[in-house]
């Protein structure tokens, strides 16, 4: 039996950013939808981009195919009967362009509980058919084959129809969901940010209209109307449908996959203390003199800093478990915050203490973060935020424990978007659990849904007066549980001696760290 490739495997095949080409009957982002064959997939997309109309290829050449070639049916469930009809014609397009014999569309009457309903059809001489289904979700019973889903967001009974789709996937079949958003409470977005999270296992395809003009959609317009394309043509063409919509609002949701209504807080008081428990926040300020100091004098100090305070918290860590850690940084306004992570033996994830550093130099940030991490037990992974002078850090900790291990991170509205989703998860699940602090809540409170994507604002989120704050806890964790997730190399262990404590702190390049084995 013919494996089904992964959606990842299908992102490896095909790039992420296809030029367009007037002489390819699908766009970029058209070929990675009918290229990914996962059981189950989502497009949430903006209106008139032609997915729906790259599915009907996919739909005609499968059932197309024989049974022993992976043929089946396929069954089309739109929203009204005209979207019905414009399905399966292009279907009889598809058949006509790929030289595939079929059948003319033609009626069936289906009988349903109430009354009977007329569905189009395109059969094929494999003995599969094409059929364009209503939206009652008994008419998928007794059926087998593939099911697409269009404007899934705006079927009012979406739960029962898509209850009916997934049951034919026991036998092998595959259920495409494919939709404009209508709004952030609606089951279709909960899928999606269920699918992000990890929750479900839909393969998720974004298509903007951003995502679509740079991939050709507007060229092929042009191309298909005969005219003229240029640049700045196209770019009053956008403008125009963004400034038609009624509302800024409207235009987001329409156009850049943004459901409405998405402001607020991301995560509540009361779950986030649910996942609170007492455990240490070590806190340390660089003065003027001290940040006057020689160089030497500073890491002696620092270092004395470290055996009193971080010392005792890291011997008191369960050398069995495995260790990652996040580090948000900052230099004069903003905090540095490191945030180790255990991963325990049932993979609840436990933050033993976080550490905040405001106005400290580089190289004792860099010297307290070393101390930490050569001291994890089974140091696993590590990301750190990569941003403007934070990649100095970054780019030294992926040094000292190699690329495998150390991710840097730059904190784009791609990263907010893929992984805000699984954190928030893990705060519902219970799974994570970090220290009872009042700056700490206040910073993860700070998290809004900004133009549908959960982030940090540039706001002060300080609760003491004077302290400047911006999200920095939150970040931190984030990365650490983000890190908590990496697949990463495997590394020896070897316990911490006593005794192996005299250089940590000048050599950072020496091949061999106390706390970590060798590859």
């Amino acid at each position: 039996m013919q494996q089904t490739p992964t959606a990842q495997a299908v992102k490896q095949a095909l790039p992420s950013f296809i030029p367009y080409n007037p002489n390819e009957l699908l766009l970029g982002y058209q070929r990675r939808w009918v290229a990914d064959q996962s059981p189950l997939k989502i497009a949430e997309k903006s209106r008139r981009t032609g997915i729906t109309w790259a599915e009907a290829s996919d739909a005609c050449l499968t059932a197309a195919t024989t049974k022993t070639h992976g043929g089946t049916n396929h069954f089309y469930v739109g929203s009204n009967k005209e979207m019905a009809r414009e399905f399966i014609d292009a279907v009889a397009m598809w058949a006509k362009a790929f030289d595939k014999a079929a059948s003319e569309i033609h009626q069936e009457v289906l009988e349903d509980e109430d009354k009977d309903i007329l569905t189009f059809v395109v059969n094929f001489p494999s003995g599969f058919k094409v059929q364009a289904l209503s939206s009652n979700p008994s008419n998928l019973r007794g059926m087998q084959g593939n099911v697409t889903i269009d404007e899934a967001g705006f079927h009012e009974r979406l739960a029962e129809v898509l209850k009916a789709a997934l049951a034919l996937t026991m036998w092998g079949a595959n259920v495409r969901l494919i939709s404009t958003h209508n709004g952030v409470e609606n089951l279709f977005n909960d899928l999606i940010q269920q699918s992000r999270a990890g929750k479900k296992r839909y393969s998720i395809h974004t298509i903007t209209l951003d995502d679509a003009c740079a991939e050709g959609l507007y060229q092929r317009i042009c191309q298909v109307r005969g005219i003229t394309w240029s640049q700045p043509d196209e770019d009053e063409w956008k403008a125009n449908l963004l400034k038609d919509t009624a509302t800024e609002e409207d235009a987001l949701e329409e156009y850049y996959c943004i459901p409405k209504h998405g402001s607020g807080s991301y995560l509540s008081r009361a779950l986030i203390e649910a996942n609170m428990q007492p455990a240490p926040v070590i806190r340390y300020q660089g003065t003027a003199a001290f940040n006057a100091k020689a160089e030497h004098q500073r890491n002696e100090e620092i270092a004395t800093w470290c055996e009193t305070n971080l010392a005792p918290l890291l011997e008191a860590l369960n050398p069995t478990n495995e260790h990652v850690f996040g580090e948000d940084f900052g230099r004069v306004c903003d905090l540095t915050v490191i945030a180790p992570m255990a991963i325990e033996q049932n993979l609840n994830r436990t933050v033993p203490f976080t550490v905040e550093l405001q106005n400290v130099p580089y190289r004792q940030q860099e010297q307290i973060l070393t101390y930490i991490a050569d001291r994890l037990p089974r140091l696993r992974a590590g990301a750190l935020d990569n941003r403007g002078n934070g990649g100095y850090i970054a780019e030294q900790a992926a040094d000292r424990y190699g690329s495998g291990c150390i991710e840097k991170v730059d904190l784009s509205q791609r990263w907010y978007l893929e992984n805000m989703p699984p954190f928030k998860s893990a705060f519902e699940d219970a799974t994570l659990t970090i220290p009872k602090d009042r700056d700490i809540l206040s910073d993860l409170q700070s998290i809004k849904v900004i133009k549908g994507i959960a982030k940090v604002p540039d706001i002060n989120t300080s609760t003491t007066k004077g302290k400047k704050r911006h999200g920095d806890a939150a970040i931190a964790l984030a990365l650490a549980y983000y890190a908590s997730k990496m697949d990463t190399l495997e590394y020896g262990y070897e316990t911490l001696k006593a005794t192996q404590q005299s250089d940590d702190n000048n050599d950072n390049h020496s091949g061999r760290y106390p706390g970590r084995g060798v590859l």
